[in-house]
């Protein structure tokens, strides 16, 4: 059993697999470790580029000596050998034949972008370093030649095309209801993402039972757009022509604000306040919280910090056997949309990007306890629905809990009003079960007291039983009353093992949050979704890189290197 002392650099380094498996020397007949790439790819249709990424060796690894110089940055490129991915990225570049201008290798702007994402530098700063001789082993790692490199607009090109060729009209569709289907697009960058995460996999960083009992969390976060909020309220609406006889409507105005006539000529073709580089930036007051704060209140966020851009929503994968966490897939939309069904496309799109990965838990908060999320938990991962309870005013009427079956926390109540037990949830019939043991017998108080009801009922058909357990209750999808899903937990809420798996994907979230911080993503660098969305997808695997090449140091330097 692992030491609660110890911290998790200090628990791996006493991991005897860890340290043969993940170290310099356990990796060294695999070294150079080969970018994997399925064999669908088609080739890159360019014949020639204006740089030219070649894997220059691993050797330097052997000296000590320059792992105490060498960044993790530095010892990613000798780790990994990244010429397969000219094709990958050829295609999600759009490119489609050999004609037109000749372009830089990908792969030679795919480190070149990872460089400025690991340090946190602007654009600018970016090309400063690499025209600057100080850094000219990094271009000839990079592979640029005799002094050309990309310009601010090449990169700005790059970005922009990798961002519109993310989707090609694919699209999984989620059961909202049974009424109700919607279709989310594939985003094929989580391509990229996925490759990042079969490192992982081949050289057995990831231990067998996180995958194969894998917790998955989502971690949503909002990233403010490189464009400063002039207006609240800006909606599609503001960036469509106005004229005098077809006017433009205000959202701002609609709301009882100030807002824009949008009667000048600077408002012609697009509201002045609005954000043309960011047109599709959203506001949003978020308060870091999605349940009401007082009876009063229904749960909406006034009153929290504006922000205005965008939203990202990555699913992660904890190991709490070697406590870190990698991405496997992510989405990005504006910042006020809506995230349950996204999430549950996500969830349906694991087996295609995933096919060995076994899901036992999703840990969420509030935000995702709606039925296209729990169903889709339950009836395609097969999976135990830990999803923080999303509060409902109907929840208040406790005089209402014993007709509907159970209380405020989704724990079933008999018909006397007494709380059921709790009794593990079974996977091969993908139900919870319960039991009410009968503590209506056991001087205990009912959760909610019926009037002209004795405490101690002595009517219940479940008192004379043949077994101890009293009345037994087998709760699947939803709850037989009603029908309702909205409660329905296969771990029970605020038990041990709920407190142990919240605890473990709120690391994983924190564990990122503090990545994004660190390298200034906060707020994005780049303007318009296209180059947004690209941005933080590239960020995402080279997270993923990161916490590679991290616990590659930490296994070596357990070696004694």
């Amino acid at each position: 059993m692992r030491d609660p002392r110890l911290t998790a650099i200090e628990a791996r380094a006493q991991e005897n697999a860890f340290v043969a498996q993940c170290s310099l020397e356990g990796l060294r007949h695999r070294l150079p470790l080969l970018w994997p790439v399925s064999d669908d790819v088609p080739p890159s249709p360019k014949v020639s580029y204006r740089s030219h990424y070649v894997y220059r060796g691993w050797e330097v690894l052997e000296d000590p000596v320059n792992w105490e110089h060498f960044t993790d940055f530095d010892l990613l490129l000798r780790l990994i050998d990244f010429s397969p991915l000219r094709d990958v990225l050829a295609q999600r570049l759009g490119w489609t034949s050999a004609k037109g201008h000749v372009p830089f290798d990908p792969v030679s702007i795919f480190l070149l972008i990872g460089w400025r994402i690991v340090n946190g530098w602007s654009r600018s700063e970016l090309l400063k370093k690499i025209h600057d001789p100080r850094y000219a082993d990094y271009a000839y790692i990079f592979g640029f030649e005799d002094g050309v490199f990309p310009t601010e607009g090449g990169l700005r090109y790059w970005l922009t095309a990798l961002g519109r060729h993310s989707q090609n009209g694919d699209s999984v569709t989620v059961p909202v209801n049974e009424d109700r289907l919607v279709e989310i697009a594939l985003e094929y960058l989580n391509d990229l993402i996925a490759q990042s995460v079969a490192l992982f996999l081949d050289t057995g960083f990831i231990t067998p039972e996180a995958w194969q009992e894998a917790l998955i969390c989502p971690d949503g976060m909002i990233h403010d757009a490189a464009s400063r909020l002039n207006c609240g309220c800006v909606s599609d609406t503001c960036y469509q022509p106005t004229s005098s006889d077809d006017p433009r409507p205000c959202p701002a105005k609609e709301k009882g604000l100030r807002g824009c006539a949008c009667d000048t000529v600077d408002c012609a073709s697009i509201c002045r306040r609005a954000t043309p580089r960011d047109p599709q930036a959203r506001f949003i007051r978020y308060r870091g919280s999605n349940q009401p704060r007082s009876e009063d209140e229904d749960g909406d966020a006034n009153g929290g910090k504006p922000r205005y851009g965008y939203a990202s929503l990555p699913l992660l994968l904890a190991d709490p056997t070697r406590r870190f966490h990698i991405v496997l897939a992510d989405h990005f939309s504006a910042a006020n949309a809506r995230q349950e069904v996204p999430f549950a496309a996500q969830l349906l799109q694991l087996s295609s990007l995933y096919p060995t990965l076994h899901v036992k838990d999703v840990v969420g908060d509030a935000a995702f306890g709606y039925a296209c999320v729990l169903r889709v938990v339950r009836e395609d991962l097969n999976a135990r629905r830990v999803i923080d309870l999303r509060a409902h005013q109907t929840d208040r009427d406790k005089a209402s809990w014993p007709l509907r079956g159970y209380d405020d926390k989704g724990r079933p109540l008999c018909a006397f009003g007494y709380p059921f037990t709790s009794n593990g949830f079974d996977f091969d019939k993908r139900r919870h079960k319960w039991f009410c043991g009968r503590t209506c017998q056991n001087d205990c108080k009912p959760v909610v007291p019926i009037q002209d009801l004795p405490l101690h009922p002595s009517e219940c058909p479940h008192l004379h039983t043949d077994t101890d357990h009293g009345q037994v209750l087998n709760v699947g999808l939803s709850f037989d009353n009603d029908g309702s899903c909205r409660l329905v937990r296969d771990v029970a809420v605020g038990s041990p093992t709920w407190k142990r798996l919240y605890h473990r994907a709120r690391n994983a979230s924190e564990s990122r949050n503090a990545t994004c911080q660190r390298w200034d993503l906060k707020r994005l660098p780049v303007y318009g979704e296209p180059r947004s969305k690209a941005f933080v997808f590239l960020a995402d695997v080279w997270t993923n890189l990161s916490t590679l090449v991290r616990l590659f140091r930490e296994a070596t330097a357990a070696t004694g290197v």
